[in-house]
């Protein structure tokens, strides 16, 4: 049966956004406020969308449940499969001992846990989110920083801040290359216009990182790390998508970053290490502290194994694998760190290839089945305002299972555990352990992409953003807000451009500023918007073994989400205003 959206059924426009609302807010209240587990909260939240689509929005309900099931789909891959066969690569360089060698051969770099943290949540996560995207960032980042010792609600917190500037250009550039398909913008154009919006925020960026971390002195304490590290990616950030277009910015941006930050370390090191607490100084100078995400007590330790014992992996957590400790002092050989870093090299190197387009193309030859789903496949219509004509949405589930990300991953894991000694079946046993503990986040994230296909296929979202475009002349401030929105929805940068590209050209002709500014805007306020998404939440929670602690972490980032998303619609303010001529023409 064929329908057409509707996006004023309650009257107004204003009302009928009030109602499409309540399911992110059944889902972030019941998370932030009443605590309720994950999975729980996220499945109240599918089911007061369906409500809201069928009973308010008229939405027929086989046409319901069959973007639910779209959804779910979704969720599981690829969304799920990153994040499941991420965990397994951390797992196996937990159980080999190699995480803690890693840990140590950072410490060599830098002792001070804030230095770690811009190098591994900012310029790390850079690189994965422009080679892979999709969660891929937040699960390394975060399993990584708990490996070298950070508290789990810590590593969350500052992986999710982390993973913000990079995402507009993440994985090969996709987010533009979506919204220029929306838009009939020329991607190279977008990426010019994100490029000039998005450098002043990768600056701002490691310097918010470790004042949340460890409050404003400490931070002024290594303002020089932060500034190389961040000026590094901004400026590399502005001239790759300036010049190249948007598929290489985040790569080259990240590695420009860690360089640089590398090169300042080996001339200057802050006067006062900074450590936490739990760690046991090992020379003068030291300064334990807490960070301010958490004080609850360790999880437990990654400890390197020494010759001839054998590690006993816990069913509770990625990070506390119990291995002897043999004490703080002592730094891995460069044969020891290699090994250590090995998987990781092996990780970057096949995710990076998997993303090559000719790559990603090829291995989809060789197996792309594609399901249209009967019961939604242009069976649902937008209308104006929000598209320019009348159009059916399609449903085609692409079962790119070669070429998704979580693939690469799988190799790289498989690859790994082999060349670190396993044999296949402990490999086979650690990946069903890993598929056993993050089971509930799977359903939890199915359950999200459920949500925000019931939300878009509905009209639920169109109606919010059209609450947003009735802005007038402060429209550009909102602009970015619509997108942060975006992504607190869907949990992809890609899909809220997807969703509200075309409505933003459309408004931002009607108001009077330039459609390039207003669209490049929904993807550059969409970035603040991923620290708080649902699916981000819960891949947070899974890599640093917090699951059923989502509330927690979405309470510890939802500030500085917000804060970052009203800096950017101030930008865009004033680029539509008082600097018009910094957009491209």
């Amino acid at each position: 049966m064929p329908w057409t959206q509707t996006y004023a059924p309650a009257g107004s426009v204003a009302l009928s956004a009030l109602i499409a609302a309540a399911p992110v807010v059944v889902l972030l209240g019941l998370l932030g406020i009443f605590h309720v587990r994950a999975h729980l909260a996220a499945l109240a939240g599918l089911a007061t969308s369906l409500l809201i689509a069928i009973l308010v929005f008229h939405m027929p309900a086989k046409l319901a449940w069959a973007a639910a099931g779209f959804g779910a789909m979704y969720g599981l891959l690829p969304i799920g499969w990153i994040v499941l066969c991420a965990i397994f690569v951390y797992d196996i360089t937990v159980h080999t001992g190699q995480f803690d060698v890693l840990k140590h051969s950072i410490a060599g770099l830098a002792d001070d846990r804030r230095i770690q943290a811009v190098l591994i949540a900012f310029s790390f996560g850079a690189f994965m989110e422009g080679a892979a995207g999709f969660g891929t960032p937040v699960a390394i980042s975060a399993a990584m920083l708990i490996g070298l010792g950070f508290k789990p609600r810590s590593a969350a917190g500052l992986a999710l801040i982390g993973n913000t500037a990079p995402v507009a250009f993440g994985a090969l550039g996709t987010p533009i290359l979506a919204l220029a398909k929306v838009t009939n913008i020329p991607a190279e154009q977008l990426a010019m216009m994100v490029g000039r919006q998005l450098p002043l925020f990768s600056l701002i960026v490691p310097f918010w990182l470790i004042a949340a971390m460890c409050g404003f002195r400490r931070m002024r304490e290594v303002w020089p790390v932060c500034l190389t590290a961040g000026l590094s990616f901004g400026v590399v950030q502005c001239l790759v998508s300036n010049t190249l277009g948007p598929a290489l910015v985040d790569i080259l941006a990240s590695v420009a970053s860690i360089l640089a930050t590398l090169v300042l370390l080996r001339f200057w090191q802050p006067r006062e290490v900074w450590r936490f607490e739990h760690d046991a100084p090992d020379r003068e100078g030291e300064a334990p502290a807490e960070p301010r995400f958490s004080s609850e007590p360790r999880l437990g330790r990654s400890l390197a194994l020494p010759e001839g014992s054998e590690p006993v992996i816990s069913d509770t957590a990625p990070a506390v694998a119990t291995l002897p400790d043999y004490g703080t002092r002592l730094r891995p050989t460069p044969r020891q760190a290699a090994v250590a870093w090995m998987p990781w090299v092996i990780l970057s190197l096949v995710v990076f290839a998997w993303g090559v387009p000719q790559v990603k193309n090829a291995l989809n030859r060789l197996a792309s089945p594609s399901v249209k789903l009967v019961a939604l496949d242009q069976k649902v219509f937008r209308a104006p305002p929000v598209v320019p004509k009348v159009h059916a949405e399609e449903a085609v589930f692409s079962f790119n299972w070669l070429s998704a990300t979580g693939t690469a991953l799988l190799i790289a894991g498989i690859a790994s555990g082999l060349l670190l000694g396993l044999s296949p079946a402990l490999i086979l046993k650690i990946f069903a352990r890993t598929l056993w503990r993050v089971r509930l986040s799977l359903l939890t994230i199915a359950a999200m992409l459920a949500l925000g296909f019931v939300t878009r296929f509905g009209g639920l979202d169109a109606t919010m953003g059209l609450a947003f475009a009735a802005t007038g002349k402060l429209f550009p401030f909102f602009s970015p807000l619509l997108g942060w929105l975006g992504v607190a929805l869907t949990g992809s940068d890609t899909s809220s451009n997807v969703l509200f590209g075309n409505l933003q050209q459309i408004t931002a002709g009607r108001v009077g500023i330039p459609p390039i500014l207003a669209a490049a805007a929904n993807s550059s306020g969409g970035v603040m918007g991923k620290m708080i998404d649902a699916q981000s939440i819960v891949v947070a929670g899974v890599a640093t073994g917090q699951e059923g602690q989502e509330g927690t972490i979405l309470r510890d980032v939802f500030f500085h989400s917000l804060a970052l998303a009203v800096l950017v619609g101030l930008l865009v303010l004033a680029q539509a205003y008082l600097f018009p001529g910094i957009v491209p023409r």
